[in-house]
């Protein structure tokens, strides 16, 4: 059995969200891709430190989360962040801490 399964849906589909965010890259292209709201069409990685392999693999980290979409137009790959999967994130980040007994003898 594999230790996974003895943990909820939930906690198992958050910690495959922490771990495509995980990377400083990934952020960055997140961060990036919300300030400029608007999709972005061709090369990202002139707007990143990285080479374009590099950022190649964190991108395609993110689809596969379903953070971005990426789709093909002409020569071109145009990339989006994709709001119904980040506001559900969100969601199940702000409801898995919104119990504020973690603080011990409210000395938070």
């Amino acid at each position: 059995m594999d230790k996974r399964e003895i943990f909820d849906d939930e906690l198992q589909e958050l910690a495959q969200f922490a771990k495509a965010i995980s990377h400083p890259a990934r952020l960055a292209i997140l961060k990036y891709l919300s300030e400029t709201k608007a999709c972005i069409s061709g090369d990202i990685s002139g707007f990143l430190p990285l080479s374009r392999t590099t950022v190649s693999q964190h991108l395609k980290e993110l689809k596969n989360i379903g953070l971005i979409h990426g789709e093909v137009e002409g020569l071109k790959i145009n990339y989006c962040l994709s709001g119904a999967t980040i506001k559900k994130f969100k969601t199940l980040f702000n409801d898995f801490f919104q119990d504020e007994s973690f603080c011990c003898n409210n000395q938070c």
